[in-house]
Formats: C-alpha cells, structure tokens, sequence
C-alpha cells in the first residue's frame, strides 16, 4: 500500500481519550499526516489528557466539547470516542459546529438519538461517519460476492473473544488506563443509560439488574457482529430466541440468539472470556458452497482478515477449499481512508446514522425475545 501524494490535510480533534484513541485512532491519524493533522484533545481525565498530549504532540486540550468548539482552534472533523451515553449529544453539538464527525460504534442507545443525530447531519450538510470497521474489511466484500445469486440456507455469526486487554497489551501502543474522572460523570452516565433502557424496554426492565449491562454489551460488542451481518444479508425479519448466561460478577457475558430469514435461520453467538483468542467470524451456507470470514483482533496491526471458500466442484471433480487474505491493511486504516474520501470527496459510504439506527432495533429485537 503506497502512501498517497499529499492533498488535503484535515483538522481533527479527539474527544475521548481512552482505550481505542490510545491504541488505535492517535496512532493511526499520526502516521496519516497526508491526511490529519490532530489539533485538539478533549477529555474529563486530566491524566488522559496530559499523556496524550505529550505522546502525539498536541498541545491544545479541552475537558468539554462546548469549550474545545468555542476555542480558535481549526477543527475540520471531530473525533467522537468517548462514552456511549454521551454520543449524541456531542456528535450534534459538532454537527451544529458544522464539523464532520467519525463517531465510533455504537452510535446511539435510542432510535429518538439516532433520529436526532441523522437530522444533524442532513441540516448541516456534513459527514457523520459511524466507526464500523469490520465492514470495511476488504475480506467482507470477498464473501459477499461468493455468495451473489446462491441460495442462503443458513448462516452463523460468531462473536466470542477474550478480553480486550490481551491484545491491547501487546499492541506495543503502551496505552494506560486513568479513573480521575469527576465525581459527578458517572453520576451522568448511570442515570442516561437507566433513562435510555426505559425508552428502549419500558420502565420494567430496571426491575432486572442485568439489563443495563446487557443492553450496553449488545451496542458495544455486539453491534460489531450484528452490522457485519447486515451487510451480508440484510435485516432479519424477527429474533424467534435469545438467551444470556451471568458470570460470577452478575453481568451477562454469554450470549446466543436465533433470527428469522426469509428462508433461512441465522444462529448469533457472543461473549467475551478469558482466553487470549479473537474467534469472531461470518460463515453462510449454500448448496453447494460454504463461505467464511475470520476476523482477528483489530488492536494488532497486520493481522490477515481471511476468507475460507468450501465448495464442491462441478461434474464429479471433487472438494475444493480455497483460503484468500485479499490484504494486510487493516480494517481500521481501509476505514480512516474510506472516511477521508467522504470528507473530502464526497464519496458516498454504508455507515450513515440511519443504517446504524438498524443495530439498536436489533438490539431490541434481541432482548424483546429472551428466554432466561
């Protein structure tokens, strides 16, 4: 992959400072700099802040969104990365800015969020860009066309991975982890997320002390498999069953479910454990033609997203299995060039606010069909 001649660069700002700026998008932006150029950091950890700042270089740093658009800093694209909860409050204040926004998955916790954020982006004529890399995954659009024109009898999607610290901690991005956050943030971020699952399930679902956790991991997590398969075949018409397993903490980390196709069933697995090993994939069944796509952790740059075709040829001529690693540019650096060209280009892209409104009422479908 040649580095492209230098065009325009575009200002960007982070607000979000943690785990996936750290590991993934301050490095990846840095390395970008015919691209980006990183002008602010925005954070409520004055620790975050401080280390980032003196990491990548960025002087200019913000505890809030309000005061980082205020300043006279040049901002061309907002960096949203931060709490779920707090997304689309800050993804349509940046919008009101006027500036583009890449806002990581998931989106939203609401469809009335999704809706809102969407209205953003449509009034202000700007480009709000949701963070789904696995879909940008070169290998995606392999299977894809593997299975064009065949009849889909079944598929299976398949979330299971260990915890994210075995890979972030041999990413060699040297991230670390602060909790000097203000008294009253997780004050805010407990009562939006109780707020936005009464508005998702009613006020009974506070009644079950696990939903708030499981409600949450279906966005974070599970959306990424859940957009994935999407992509592949579309909405499902329902979710006949779901079913969640509690760990000795309370939370649920194990997940199954089974939706409805036209046709065809789709068997839905997630969980994370404590097995140092990234076993998500998509696989759909033909007749004729089994076809695979193996994720690895995105943390660690350069590992192969594969494509595994099983198939039996034609006319007697036996089993065939073919494994295609079409590149090794990984998702999230195919996906910071898919959002430039939006940015600069105007070329169109897949994950706008109203396709990732899709994952929330996915999530819904899912928690609406449990069977505890």
């Amino acid at each position: 992959m040649t580095t492209p001649k230098p065009t325009k660069v575009l200002n960007a700002a982070i607000v979000g400072c943690g785990e996936v700026a750290q590991v993934v998008w301050l490095p990846s932006l840095s390395v970008a700099s015919y691209h980006f150029n990183v002008t602010a950091l925005c954070d409520v950890s004055k620790q975050s802040l401080e280390l980032c700042s003196k990491r990548f270089n960025v002087p200019r740093t913000y505890d809030s969104v309000s005061s980082m658009l205020a300043s006279d800093t040049p901002i061309d694209i907002v960096f949203v990365l931060h709490k779920d909860q707090l997304h689309a409050r800050d993804t349509i204040a940046c919008a009101d800015a006027g500036k583009h926004v890449f806002l990581e998955k998931p989106m939203a916790q609401t469809e009335a969020e999704a809706d809102a954020i969407e209205a953003a982006r449509v009034k202000n004529k700007v480009v709000i860009f949701i963070g789904y890399m696995r879909r940008y995954a070169t290998a995606l659009e392999v299977l894809k066309k593997a299975i064009h024109g065949k009849t889909i009898k079944y598929v299976r999607v398949r979330d299971i991975i260990g915890n994210n610290r075995y890979f972030t901690s041999e990413s060699g991005m040297h991230q670390e982890y602060f909790s000097d956050h203000p008294a009253d943030a997780g004050k805010e971020i407990q009562k939006l997320t109780e707020s936005n699952l009464i508005e998702n399930l009613g006020p009974e679902s506070l009644k079950d002390s696990r939903n708030l956790h499981s409600f949450s991991l279906l966005g974070s997590l599970g959306s990424h498999d859940l957009s994935a398969m999407r992509d592949v075949i579309g909405m499902p018409e329902k979710c006949l069953v779901a079913t969640r397993t509690a760990g000795d903490d309370g939370n649920c980390w194990w997940w199954s479910a089974l939706f409805d196709y036209n046709g065809f069933k789709a068997y839905y697995e997630m969980a994370i454990d404590e097995v140092a090993f990234f076993d998500a994939h998509i696989e759909v069944y033909t007749n004729d033609t089994r076809v695979k796509v193996q994720y690895d952790t995105p943390y660690v740059k350069g590992l192969p997203i594969k494509v595994t075709i099983q198939k039996q040829l034609p006319d007697g001529g036996g089993y065939s299995e073919e494994t295609i690693r079409p590149t090794f540019v990984d998702p999230y650096t195919l996906e910071r060039n898919e959002l430039y060209d939006a940015v600069v280009n105007g070329k169109d892209y897949k994950t706008k606010p109203l396709d990732a409104k899709n994952d929330i009422k996915l999530a819904k479908m899912i928690m609406n069909a449990l069977v505890d």
